[in-house]
C-alpha cells in the first residue's frame, strides 16, 4: 500500500486512503497488498502459445483471492475497481481479462440470472478463478451489430431449451475466446425467437472450451494478433449449440408452455417479459455495463498516477546538455513543468472522477437532484440510456488517460517506450478502451442529444467573478459552456422535431459529441471541487488545492477553441492563462515531495536505471 508522508496527520492518512482506494475496510486493503505482491511476483507466462491459458488463469485466480469469496464477490464495487486497477498498474492484460471475467461475465450471470442454482458448477468455477470468463457482444459484419444482433437463439418448446446458432459469417463474435487449455465459459448475447418472434436480445450461458479444446458446436477461428493488448482474440462461430432452459439469462422474462392448446393439440407458448418492448429489453440486458463503466475510472486514476509519478522522477533526475543551461534538470523547463506537473493534476482529477463515479454506482450520490430524474430513450446507442452519468465517466476518463499516458511517454524518450515501465502497456489499454465498453465517441454524440432535447441551455448565474488560479473557476466556465454549446445545437435546429432525425443530426454529430464530451468533463470538474472540500486536513488541503486550479487551467487551455468561439472565455482571460498556469506549477512545485508520496507507489525505482547498472556490472 503506499507509504504515506509522514507529516500527514492520522486523519490525513485516512483520506487519502479513501481516496486512492475507495471506501475499503482494513481486510480489503490488506487483500490488496497481498494482491500486489503475488502480481509482482509471479510470472505472467507467454504472450501466446502454449502455457499461455494456464498462466492467465493463475493470475486470474489471484485477482479472485483478493475478492470477497462465493456469491459476495460482486457486492462491493469500489472493492471491485480497488482490485482491477491493482491489476491495471501491474499487467495491463490482465485488468482488461479481470475486468471482462468479473463485471462483464460474471456480472451478467448475477444480475439477469433467476436461478443461479441452475448455473452450477460453472458459476463456482468462475467465482474461484478456476475457469475463465468471456463475453460476447460485439459482431464482426457490421458497426453497432450490438443494435441488430445476428446470432440466434430459437425456442425449442419440445424441452424448453434453446438452440444458439450463428446464421452467417457476419454474425460470428468477436472476442478473447481463444485461450487454449482451459475451460472457458461465455455470455453470449443472442437474439432470442419464439415461435417464430422476434422478442429481443438475451444473454446466455455457453461453455466455450475444455482442457482439450473447443466444445461440440463452437467453431474458433484462429488467433486473431493484437498486440496493443496480447490477449487470445478469436472469431467465434455456434452450430445448432443446445442451451439449457436454466442457462437463459432471463431477467424475469418468462416462457410458458401449454400442451393442447389450440385445436390440433399441438403444445403453445405464451412470452412475457417485464422489460416491454424490444429496446428495454436490449437496454436490461446491457445493464451489467453499469459496473464496467463503475470501475473503469479507478482504472484510469490508478495508472495515470503511476504514470504521472513516472514522467515526474525522470524529469527531476533527468540532466539536459542544452546551450540555454548546461546539467539543469529537465523539471527546471517550464514546457516540462507544464506536461508532467499537469499530468499529476489529471491524475488527482481522475482520481476524484473515480470516487465520484463509485458514489453513482452504489447510490450514495445521485447526478440529478431528487425529483428530476428520468429514464434515457436509447439514440444512436444504447450506452447512454443504460446509464448517462457511469457511461460519461468512463468515456472521458478513459479519453484523458489516453492522452496523459501519450503525452508522458513522449516526455520521458527512450525510457518512456521500455516494456518495464509499462507506459506503452497503459496507452494501448486506454486507447482500446474508447471503442470497447460502449465506444466513447458515440457515447458523447448520445449525451449531446440528450441535452438539447431536453432543453439545458439555460445560463447559470454567477455568484461572483473567479481567478483560473482558483480551483472552482473551471468548472463555473465549463458549466457555462456546456449552455452555450446547447443553444449553438437549438439554433442549427437540432431540437426541431418536425425534420427527419438523421438530416436533423447528421451534420451536427461533431458538436454535439463536444457537448457531450463537456457534460462528462464537467462531472470530473465537479468531483475534484467536491473532494477538495470534503477534505480535513491541512497538509492535504494545502498540496491538492494548486493542483485542482492547475488541473482547471491546462483543461481550459486545451478548451480554448471553443470556449472562445461561444464567448464563455474572453480573449483576455485567455491571455492570462499562460501567467496563471506559471503561477500555479511553482505553487505544485512546493508541494512535490508531498504528492509524490500521497501519488507513488514504494519501492520502485525507474527501469532504464536499473538495467544500465546490470549493463555495466556485466561488463566489469
Amino acid at each position: 500500500m503506499t507509504t504515506l508522508a509522514p507529516s500527514l496527520s492520522e486523519s490525513g492518512r485516512a483520506e487519502i486512503l479513501r481516496l486512492l482506494h475507495g471506501p475499503c475496510d482494513p481486510a480489503a486493503l490488506s487483500a490488496l497488498t497481498a494482491l500486489r505482491k503475488a502480481l509482482a511476483d509471479g510470472d505472467p507466462g507467454p504472450v501466446h502459445g502454449p502455457g499461455r491459458g494456464a498462466a492467465l488463469l493463475r493470475r486470474l485466480r489471484s485477482l479472485a483471492d483478493a475478492l470477497p469469496p462465493g456469491d459476495g464477490i460482486l457486492d462491493d464495487p469500489a472493492w471491485l475497481a480497488a482490485v482491477h486497477a491493482h491489476a491495471a498498474v501491474a499487467d495491463p492484460s490482465l485488468c482488461l481479462a479481470g475486468l471482462v471475467h468479473h463485471l462483464l461475465c460474471l456480472g451478467s450471470l448475477t444480475e439477469l440470472s433467476v436461478d443461479q442454482a441452475g448455473l452450477e458448477p460453472r458459476l463456482s468455477a468462475l467465482r474461484e478463478g478456476r475457469a475463465k470468463g468471456v463475453y460476447l457482444i460485439t459482431e464482426v459484419g457490421q458497426a453497432n451489430s450490438h443494435l441488430d444482433t445476428g446470432t440466434r437463439a430459437d425456442f425449442d418448446p419440445a424441452d424448453g431449451s434453446f438452440v444458439l446458432h450463428t446464421p452467417g459469417p457476419g454474425a460470428a463474435k468477436f472476442g478473447s475466446a481463444g485461450t487454449r487449455g482451459v475451460e472457458q465459459t461465455g455470455v453470449v448475447l443472442a437474439r432470442l425467437f419464439v415461435d417464430g418472434t422476434d422478442r429481443g436480445v438475451f444473454a446466455f450461458m455457453v461453455g466455450l472450451t475444455d482442457a482439450q479444446g473447443p466444445l461440440p458446436g463452437v467453431e474458433l477461428s484462429d488467433p486473431i494478433a493484437l498486440d496493443a493488448l496480447p490477449l487470445d482474440y478469436v472469431q467465434v462461430r455456434f452450430h445448432r449449440v443446445r442451451v439449457t432452459a436454466a442457462h437463459w439469462l432471463s431477467d424475469g422474462a418468462r416462457i410458458d408452455r401449454h400442451r393442447g392448446g389450440n385445436q390440433s393439440g399441438d403444445s403453445t407458448v405464451a412470452f412475457h417479459d417485464p422489460a416491454g418492448s424490444p429496446e428495454q429489453r436490449l437496454q436490461r440486458t446491457l445493464r451489467v455495463g453499469q459496473g464496467l463503466w463503475a470501475a473503469m475510472p479507478a482504472v484510469a486514476a490508478a495508472t495515470s498516477r503511476r504514470t504521472a509519478v513516472q514522467a515526474v522522477h525522470y524529469a527531476r533526475t533527468r540532466r539536459t546538455q542544452s546551450r540555454l543551461a548546461p546539467g539543469v534538470p529537465l523539471l527546471a523547463y517550464r514546457s516540462q513543468q507544464t506536461v508532467v506537473l499537469g499530468a499529476l493534476a489529471d491524475a488527482f482529477a481522475l482520481t476524484c472522477a473515480a470516487d465520484g463515479a463509485l458514489a453513482v454506482r452504489t447510490g450514495a450520490r445521485t447526478p440529478v437532484p431528487p425529483g428530476q430524474e428520468r429514464e434515457d430513450a436509447m439514440g444512436f446507442t444504447p450506452w447512454a440510456a443504460v446509464s448517462r452519468p457511469l457511461a460519461a465517466y468512463k468515456a472521458v476518463t478513459v479519453r484523458t488517460a489516453a492522452r496523459l499516458t501519450a503525452e508522458c511517454q513522449h516526455r520521458c524518450g527512450f525510457s518512456g517506450q521500455l516494456t518495464a515501465n509499462r507506459l506503452a502497456g497503459y496507452r494501448d489499454f486506454h486507447h482500446a478502451f474508447e471503442t470497447a465498453g460502449g465506444d466513447s465517441q458515440l457515447i458523447f454524440y448520445d449525451i449531446g442529444r440528450s441535452l438539447v432535447e431536453e432543453g439545458h441551455g439555460r445560463e447559470p448565474e454567477l455568484r461572483e467573478p473567479l481567478e483560473p488560479t482558483s480551483p472552482y473557476w473551471w468548472p463555473a466556465l465549463l458549466r457555462r459552456h456546456r449552455a452555450s454549446l446547447v443553444r449553438e445545437l437549438i439554433w442549427l435546429g437540432a431540437a426541431d422535431a418536425s425534420r427527419d432525425p438523421f438530416e436533423r443530426w447528421n451534420p451536427l454529430l461533431e458538436r454535439a459529441g463536444v457537448l457531450g464530451e463537456a457534460h462528462a468533463t464537467l462531472l470530473m470538474a465537479d468531483d475534484v471541487v467536491r473532494v477538495l472540500d470534503g477534505l480535513r486536513d491541512p497538509g492535504l488541503v494545502r498540496a491538492l488545492t494548486p493542483l485542482a486550479a492547475l488541473h482547471g487551467a491546462l483543461s481550459a487551455r486545451r478548451w480554448a477553441g471553443s470556449l472562445l468561439a461561444l464567448g464563455p472565455l474572453e480573449a483576455a482571460e485567455f491571455a492570462a492563462l499562460s501567467a496563471a498556469v506559471d503561477r500555479l506549477c511553482d505553487a505544485v512545485m512546493e508541494q512535490l515531495p508531498l504528492l509524490l508520496e500521497v501519488f507513488g507507489e514504494p519501492g520502485e525505482s525507474p527501469a532504464l536505471g536499473a538495467m544500465l547498472d546490470r549493463a555495466r556490472g556485466a561488463a566489469s
